[in-house]
């Protein structure tokens, strides 16, 4: 298995892909027959077929399939559609890794771009009378936030992650099909070692999978896939532009990451105050385990000797002071390594990234473009000694890295329905929301008695005291959106501001949280352009964007 339907064409340049999903398919019809028996095979072959043939027939004539899946106990549906369930995962895998195949022969080919990509599109730009000057007055404030949103089912488990990631390797490995017999059976054997170790092992842990959990399937994504690519997109931006234009400029950083993951309190009794503190911590122990890891490795990589090439003063200067600041990790400076500058500094970077992660000041850097500072004094030295193609590539992509992720790693959304807002703002005033002058609140904050309130109202006011605290220990940037679930008025968006006032997050006078209004029913969102309307003509609300925009 499997069989192709008979009334799907296929492009010639598609036949890799389809030997690929029979190689994958026949593997996987091994590992069924070996794991669950022959029977299990037969079944799971016998559904596929019959669906295939249902399909064919546009839908018509279920009989075979309701007989086929009518009586199986248990074990055997749970078997059967796990048998299903990875080959669609495989087939899916084998798609992505074709893509990759199908965008190498286009530029193999050197003719027309691949429909979709950055070259054709950018192409496409130019055609309609884009300009490049027009082009790079954009580009500063073009802004990419993909989002991880909450979702504890599709929690898939890392080990079973990182045997996915081991087939699309496997896969890659043999793109252009020049792979000798030998090693084709090398190659199955390590993917039929993944498929058997995946179907022995349970998608997910029979306890419901806890925030900490979701947290770190996302970090999976973000430390181990988006991390490596990140730098290769601005660089394949970069080689279009000087294809279409004849100009590679430096590219502003165009991508940064959001998440829900931890902070989603919208139905989720779990989250909150403490899930919050917890998830950006992990987001900034992550990131800059990341950073000390590359920095060793660039330290690795720049072993340029006095001997042999002069560095700048500034990087010189710079050693010495941190020298200075950590004498203990400069002590432990190999002596047949002082002679190496660039690998000296590097590597108590590296002690100030430990430092930083361990909240040790003033050893720790303050921010991210401290790091980014060092960086550039570096590239600043191999580009005015010789030192273009001796290192600077990676140290970029470092800084395309740090550029990007900061010292949070992704932004951290929270939400909660605004009936719970409003819930705690009755608590706070004593009276029904209709009858609470939010815009007052919104300017100052109300006295209350804390031990007067009730939990949920408690759990709402500490949610912005760590907002409040993660602002000050993580920087603004570790922090994203205030999304306002259930978004009825334009009273649901003032009522964050005056919580979070309530709470003390404020800074000058004004709080530094953007709000996101979330319109969900049909009616809410015919209500929608109304509500808006009334919230950007509301002074105060105006007052908080303009101070929003300043920063």
């Amino acid at each position: 298995m499997p069989d192709q339907p008979r009334n799907v064409a296929f492009a010639p340049t598609d036949q890799p892909l389809r030997d690929e999903v029979s190689r994958l398919g026949e593997l996987i019809g091994q590992m069924l027959s070996e794991q669950g028996g022959d029977r299990l095979l037969h079944q799971v072959e016998a559904i596929r077929l019959a669906a295939i043939a249902r399909r064919e027939r546009e839908g018509h004539d279920t009989d075979e399939l309701v007989q086929l899946t009518a009586g199986l106990d248990p074990d055997q549906a749970d078997a059967i559609t796990r048998g299903f369930s990875m080959l669609l995962q495989c087939v899916n895998l084998a798609e992505r890794v074709h893509r990759i195949r199908r965008r190498r022969d286009y530029e193999r080919q050197g003719a027309a771009p691949q429909p979709g990509s950055l070259l054709a599109t950018l192409t496409a730009l130019r055609d309609e009378g884009v300009s490049l000057p027009d082009l790079l007055q954009l580009l500063p404030d073009l802004k990419l936030e993909p989002v991880f949103t909450a979702h504890p089912t599709e929690a898939v488990r890392r080990a079973l992650l990182e045997k996915e990631q081991l087939i699309a390797s496997v896969l890659i490995g043999d793109l252009d099909r020049t792979a000798t017999p030998r090693e084709r059976d090398e190659a199955d054997d390590r993917i039929r070692w993944a498929l058997t170790s995946a179907w022995q092992t349970a998608e997910q842990s029979a306890l419901r999978p806890s925030v900490a959990d979701e947290v770190q399937h996302v970090c999976f994504y973000l430390g181990q896939v988006l991390y490596r690519v990140l730098p290769v997109v601005h660089e394949e931006f970069a080689r279009a532009l000087q294809a279409v234009y004849g100009v590679a400029p430096d590219l502003p950083p165009l991508l940064r990451f959001g998440s829900w993951v931890g902070g989603d309190m919208d139905g989720n009794p779990n989250v909150g105050a403490n899930t919050i503190r917890e998830t950006l911590d992990t987001h900034r122990t992550l990131v800059l385990y990341l950073y000390e890891t590359e920095a060793t490795e660039l330290a690795r990589r720049l072993s340029q000797s006095l001997s042999r090439v002069t560095v700048s003063e500034a990087v010189n200067t710079r050693l010495q002071q941190y020298r200075e600041l950590l004498p203990e990790a400069a002590a432990e400076l190999r002596p047949r390594h002082l002679e190496m500058p660039y690998r000296c500094l590097l590597l108590l970077m590296v002690e100030r990234l430990k430092a930083t992660r361990a909240h040790r000041a003033p050893a720790g850097y303050a921010s991210s473009a401290d790091l980014i500072a060092d960086l550039d004094l570096i590239a600043d030295s191999l580009r005015t000694h010789r030192g273009e193609h001796a290192g600077l590539f990676v140290l970029q992509r470092f800084r395309r890295r740090i550029a990007a992720f900061g010292f949070h790693l992704a932004a951290l959304d929270v939400r909660q329905d605004s009936r719970v807002h409003r819930h705690a703002l009755e608590q706070l005033c004593g009276r029904p929301f209709a009858d609470i002058d939010l815009v007052a609140l919104c300017r100052c904050a109300p006295l209350y008695d804390r031990a007067a309130l009730d939990e949920a109202t408690r759990k709402v006011l500490d949610v912005y005291v760590t907002l409040a605290g993660m602002r000050r220990s993580h920087g603004p940037a570790a922090l994203g959106l205030c999304i306002v679930s259930m978004t009825r008025s334009a009273e649901d968006v003032l009522a964050v501001l005056a919580l979070a006032r309530a709470a003390g997050l404020t800074e000058a006078g004004q709080v530094p949280l953007d709000v996101a209004p979330l319109f969900e029913t049909i009616d809410d969102l015919r209500a929608a352009p109304a509500i808006l309307d009334a919230l950007c003509s509301d002074p105060v609300y105006r007052a908080h964007l303009a101070a929003r925009d300043a920063q």
